[in-house]
């Protein structure tokens, strides 16, 4: 069977921002999906990040400071819990849907570095995988469709229901089910192997940064830096 009819697990942060150097995680969820696309597991928190929560992102997940303040968990035990919680899902080899994945592992991976806590990558011994995003993949697969590739409007595009956008347990099936419709709607990506789509993604991503920094250059904004890494961005020593 391909990954698609299998167990996934979908993953989504709500952050302050969309800094992954300086902006820390608001809330988290990893979710456990059968391959039919019933709810296995769900794990979610709730952080104090331990900075004031901007208002145009308050906006945005409808969280404030004063709310993780009163109920939010510490960042660094989040912070291990949340990683640990990956590892496991990705030493057994359950394909890990992350919308953005570049944002989220990312943004991740520094909250690790932050608290003192071991990286995904030093828990596994190598970089995430497997890893499907949606994001890479639909670009992939219909490279110059016109519209904004947001989440969702790309619920909206494949017909995946999305209850509470915004909400990380919402966001994280949604993703997941976005993943799922890709791979029953192109068969170019519904490979038997996730480790083979990953892979394909890397490629893949890689091939738009390219593109997009092109663009760039010809819209006149020659000095913008477009990351072509993925599905983690590398950290670099201040």
């Amino acid at each position: 069977m391909s990954w698609h009819q299998e167990l996934l697990v979908g993953f989504d942060l709500e952050t302050t921002g969309t800094d992954i150097e300086r902006d820390r995680i608001v809330t988290a969820a990893l979710i456990r999906l059968e391959g039919d696309g019933r709810v296995a597991r769900k794990q979610s928190w709730l952080i104090d990040p331990g900075i004031p929560i901007p208002e145009e992102a308050a906006k945005i997940h409808g969280i404030s400071t004063d709310f993780v303040r009163a109920h939010g968990s510490a960042p660094a035990a989040a912070t291990e819990e949340i990683t640990e919680a990956l590892a496991e899902a990705l030493r057994a080899e359950i394909p890990l849907v992350v919308m953005n994945a570049r944002y989220d592992l990312s943004l991740l991976d520094r909250e690790c570095r932050r608290h003192g806590v071991r990286t995904l990558t030093e828990r596994l011994g190598h970089a995430p995988a497997p890893v499907i995003d949606p994001l890479v993949l639909d670009k992939h697969v219909d490279r110059y469709r016109k519209g904004k590739r947001a989440l969702q409007a790309l619920c909206g595009h494949y017909g995946v229901r999305l209850d509470g956008a915004h909400e990380a347990g919402a966001d994280a099936a949604a993703a997941a089910g976005v993943a799922r419709r890709i791979g029953e709607t192109y068969p170019a990506v519904a490979i038997p192997s996730p480790r083979a789509l990953h892979a394909l993604q890397e490629e893949a991503a890689a091939d738009q940064a390219a593109s997009f920094q092109a663009y760039l250059r010809r819209s006149g904004d020659p000095a913008a830096i477009v990351q072509g890494a993925w599905p983690l961005i590398p950290y670099q020593v201040p």
